[in-house]
């Protein structure tokens, strides 16, 4: 089965209000308030669309969170039935610092299709399309450069590896340098990090490094209708996160996953800017309309593409102000 093609534009408008929103927090240092922003908003439209959504990569368990907590059942309960993950805001130090980066994400894949992430560390390793077994977690950092190295026809000193900026990765990112391969290092945002890779304008060769697990599942959404070649493997480092692991099924705590098996089927990925990037231009507001900026992919149909929209935001003004958002 495939998801009607209608739902593209219900979605894109679910990324751009929930963008909207956070953008009117766009450099006044609160995090919180920027991701409440984006979190109302983003559950306010998607309780609107005609479908039976259940959330599985969301804001935390329901005891942390009041809104799009994994398992909340949102939409009106009419139509199909769908699987949710969202990152209201990634990167919420950017849209509160006015840095570039900030963007609304959000999953949709059909109802068992999208896999239920814990809430742990995932490593994770991705590239634009290749030949299969050629880069692989379980390699040498040094095998996975050389073999890229040689697939693409370039030199080390001329392939981009991007990686989060965090203590963690210095052995990486010194191995990296050692091998005179270029760093691209990032402070947040796995999404935008794994979107480096689908294009070849973006001049990112590989993504790899430790992340958020919820995360990781996003930004493998994010590259599904790509053909691009991702994995990730989970880290279970302490008690608790092995026992939600059981919980929600993970008997193989070192499995590794292949995209495919975290995403399946048919799939809608959308990610609208908040704060301009290398990828997407942030929200932008003139007089009485917005203009937002989104990438939307559709596997089934092939679609990939990044969509200018302007919208009205009069009838937003009425949810901005009872939400306190409203510039003055």
């Amino acid at each position: 089965m495939t998801i009607d093609k209608r739902f593209i534009d219900q979605f894109t408008n679910v990324t751009s209000k929930a963008a909207l929103a956070s953008s009117y927090l766009i450099g006044k240092k609160d995090k919180i308030a920027a991701d409440k922003a984006a979190v109302d908003s983003m559950r306010f439209e998607l309780n609107k669309i005609n479908m039976k959504g259940t959330v599985v990569i969301g804001e935390g368990a329901l005891d942390e969170a009041p809104m799009l907590y994994t398992g909340e059942i949102l939409g009106t309960q009419n139509g199909p039935t769908f699987d949710i993950a969202v990152d209201p805001v990634e990167g919420t130090n950017f849209v509160a610092n006015n840095l570039p980066g900030g963007i609304a994400v959000l999953a949709i894949a059909e109802k068992g299709n999208l896999f239920n992430a814990p809430e742990t560390y995932m490593d994770k390793i991705a590239t634009g399309k290749i030949d299969k077994g050629l880069i692989d977690l379980d390699y040498t950092l040094e095998k996975n450069i050389k073999n890229l190295s040689e697939f693409k026809k370039k030199n080390y000193s001329s392939l981009t590896v991007c990686i989060l900026n965090r203590p963690r990765h210095k052995k990486i990112i010194d191995k990296l340098n050692e091998l005179n391969v270029k760093v691209k290092l990032i402070n947040d945002g796995d999404v935008l990090g794994a979107l480096y890779v689908s294009n070849p304008k973006y001049n990112v060769d590989m993504f790899l490094g430790i992340g958020g697990g919820p995360e990781g599942v996003l930004a493998a959404s994010a590259l599904d209708a790509y053909d691009c070649h991702f994995q990730g493997r989970f880290i279970f480092d302490n008690k608790k996160n092995i026992e939600e692991a059981k919980l929600i099924g993970i008997e193989d705590l070192d499995k590794k996953y292949e995209l495919n098996e975290i995403i399946r089927g048919d799939s809608i990925f959308c990610a609208t800017g908040i704060t301009s990037s290398d990828v997407l231009k942030g929200i932008s507001i003139d007089k009485d309309k917005f203009i937002s900026e989104t990438l939307i992919t559709h596997k089934a149909t092939n679609y990939k593409k990044i969509v200018k929209n302007i919208n009205p935001i009069n009838e937003w003004y009425l949810f901005l102000e009872k939400n306190g958002l409203k510039k003055k």
